[in-house]
């Protein structure tokens, strides 16, 4: 008996017109209660990833893995967007957010998967340094997600729309936890 292959996890740009009507129907699911588009409709879904878009410091990325759309990633500068003048930036800071679509037959250790899959992705480039979280202090699956990647917290931060537990991870974190040079 052979081990199942590792599967190929592909992350592209997303398109906020195109994409809009896949990734909504995830970000509204009752398990995606910590993205906090629970009411949003579709056109809301579209102007907010136009947004993020147009915006020079944010962008947004669709996950695929073996080839299905699977996850939502963003990346954002947290010295200009989400936690300005929340903690004390240092060169190379990257934020991330990271949101696995739902699912009616759950796989084990797919999320670990795509966290670990995200973290590559922004460790690929050479300038990130830290990658810093900022999820909600409630969401304590996602804590559990982040600590096995090499989260360390930190603090909690009140942000306007949530408390928040703030984490970083060093790209010697990282790859000291998945056991694995990038």
């Amino acid at each position: 008996m052979t081990a199942p292959a590792t599967p190929a996890v592909e992350i592209r740009p997303l398109d906020p017109l195109k994409d809009a009507e896949l990734i909504h129907p995830w970000v509204t699911h009752p398990k995606a209660a910590f993205w906090m588009m629970q009411d949003a409709k579709l056109q809301d879904v579209e102007r907010a990833y136009m947004e993020i878009a147009a915006h020079p410091h944010h962008d947004a990325f669709l996950g695929l893995v073996d080839g299905e759309p699977a996850f939502l990633m963003e990346r954002y500068d947290p010295s200009r967007v989400e936690l300005v003048g929340l903690y004390e930036p240092q060169p190379g800071d990257v934020g991330m957010h990271f949101l696995v679509a739902p699912t009616d037959t759950p796989v084990h250790g797919f999320t670990r998967l795509v966290i670990t899959a995200v973290m590559r992705e922004l460790f690929a480039d050479p300038a990130t340094a830290r990658v810093v979280v900022e999820p909600d202090v409630r969401n304590t699956a996602v804590h559990a997600l982040n600590e096995a990647v090499g989260f360390v917290p930190d603090r909690a931060v009140r942000k306007p729309e949530k408390e928040a537990l703030l984490s970083f991870c060093t790209r010697a974190q990282f790859e000291t936890a998945v056991g694995a040079a990038i």
